[in-house]
């Protein structure tokens, strides 16, 4: 279930996603990038990284991904996702995003206990859509000092991005934001975690999920690939494998899509 936030923090929250898992056994879980950072809350969770094995924390921050992160989960689990602007982390967190690009992060390392009443209600069995309207109190109490000058012209660049559907050339974001390239670049990768390009480019492979998720049946992969702007099909797939890992026909095949980032495999 997807949850959109109150209108007085849509520019900080882009929404909270309600996942469960009701089956014991052991599940292969990837995490790929749709240009945000997010918040991972959970009671009772148990996943671990897919590449060195270790356990992840209950409750956990995630900075911009450049691709994918593998974990595996093992028994039921409920969790609350909350899923940032791609700005918002850094100004939770108050560090650049580029150096948590990538990085899982406890949210007791860097919150202490102000996210522990949260696990707990989650724990119990509290009502979700209660601990997200007391998630909306949590996050407004952040906004008191409201947005930056660099906040609010990275915030109006991403939404130029968006409404462009990711293709807009170097030439057209100086034009928009009066910023040489290396400049803005400097300001998204310290905001955001990541260049302009690169964002862009993900705008435009989830634009692509998007056509294929609601049109696949009537375009072929071609069609569709040039709607999404891409000059041929071979430079979609690479984009798709750097991104996601898989093809566009296997991430089509993936059967349990619990977000349109968040598949098991």
């Amino acid at each position: 279930m997807q949850i959109s936030p109150p209108k007085h923090l849509a520019s900080f929250i882009r929404h909270y996603i309600l996942l469960e898992n009701s089956r014991e056994n052991m599940k292969s879980l990837r995490l790929f990038t749709d240009g945000s950072s997010g918040l991972i809350l959970s009671g009772n969770m148990k996943l671990y990284s897919a590449i060195s094995k270790e356990r992840m924390p209950l409750s956990f921050f995630y900075g911009a991904l450049n691709g994918y992160k593998d974990f595996s989960s093992k028994g039921k689990f409920s969790l609350i996702a909350v899923v940032f602007q791609p700005y918002f982390l850094n100004i939770l967190l108050k560090t650049s995003a580029k150096d948590i690009r990538n990085q899982i992060i406890s949210v007791e390392d860097v919150l202490k206990n102000k996210l522990e009443i949260f696990q707990e209600k989650l724990f119990n069995k509290v009502d979700p859509l209660r601990v997200i309207h007391e998630l909306n109190v949590f996050f407004t109490g952040f906004l008191s000092e409201g947005m930056s000058m660099d906040h609010h012209i990275i915030a109006a660049t991403q939404q130029y991005l968006l409404q462009s559907k990711g293709s807009v050339s170097s030439g057209d974001l100086q034009h928009f934001t009066g910023y040489s390239e290396r400049h803005l670049e400097r300001k998204f990768e310290c905001h955001l975690g990541l260049s302009p390009k690169k964002y862009g480019n993900i705008i435009r492979l989830h634009y692509f999920l998007s056509l294929m998720k609601n049109e696949i049946g009537y375009k072929n992969m071609t069609m569709l690939s040039y709607e999404a702007g891409y000059s041929d099909q071979s430079h979609l797939i690479r984009e798709f494998k750097n991104n996601i890992g898989l093809t566009p026909k296997q991430y089509l095949k993936t059967e349990n899509k619990m977000a349109v980032n968040f598949i098991e495999l």
